[in-house]
């Protein structure tokens, strides 16, 4: 998959996008990660990104200009792609959606707005608006972060069980919790891991499981 983001602060991707599984996973040829720097199309000797919006108001908006050229760059890079805009009027992003993206897309081309959004015009050339949470955040950096890596984990060959993404929490968008799960010491200062865990009856084990998880907290 190629995942390529459009923002002003490409700096911030480095640690994410270079550890972890999102590491392996570009290592390993699976995933392909490039950062567009949107200042780089600013307009004027200033690099000009942004502008007072028409009809008054606080803060300042990204131009239409340079946003849609980094876009048009991106879908030469990548003509299939499909270009997700994190925005508070999008679709709520759940793990449905993850699998769907990991399923069927071989690229994306993912926007981080900034200061207080953006030219509505710029939609235009946006396929997916999504939203991450009934939040505010300084940006969309975040937000990108959390699509790449909800997304980047489900593709084949990048975690290790073959079965680690099926049993997992907010499957299928339920809101069941995956079961508790503990690991050595058996006694950790005091603490116990349960002695069905401990007996080696898968069936005695399942059902632990299914009457101990959880349903996500209101």
């Amino acid at each position: 998959m190629k995942i390529q983001v459009i923002t002003l602060f490409p700096e911030m991707f480095e640690g994410v996008l270079g550890s972890s599984m999102l590491w392996k996973a570009s290592d390993r040829g699976i995933a392909e990660y490039s950062c567009i720097n949107l200042r780089e199309f600013g307009l004027g000797p200033r690099k000009q990104v942004d502008d007072t919006p028409y009809g008054g108001g606080d803060g300042m908006l990204l131009k239409p200009e340079p946003l849609v050229a980094a876009i048009e760059l991106a879908k030469r890079n990548d003509p299939t792609a499909k270009v997700y805009l994190p925005t508070p009027r999008g679709v709520t992003y759940k793990q449905s959606y993850a699998k769907q993206i990991a399923a069927e897309e071989t690229g994306m081309i993912i926007i981080c707005p900034r200061y207080e959004g953006y030219d509505e015009r710029v939609t235009k050339w946006v396929d997916v608006q999504f939203c991450i949470g009934n939040y505010v955040l300084t940006g969309g950096e975040l937000p990108a972060m959390i699509l790449i890596d909800s997304v980047v984990r489900l593709l084949p060959g990048v975690l290790g069980g073959e079965t680690s993404v099926e049993i997992e929490s907010f499957q299928d968008d339920d809101e069941n919790i995956e079961f508790p799960q503990y690991t050595r010491p058996e006694d950790f200062q005091g603490l116990k891991v349960p002695a069905v865990l401990l007996n080696g009856h898968h069936a005695q084990i399942e059902q632990w499981r299914r009457a101990n998880a959880h349903k996500s907290a209101q």
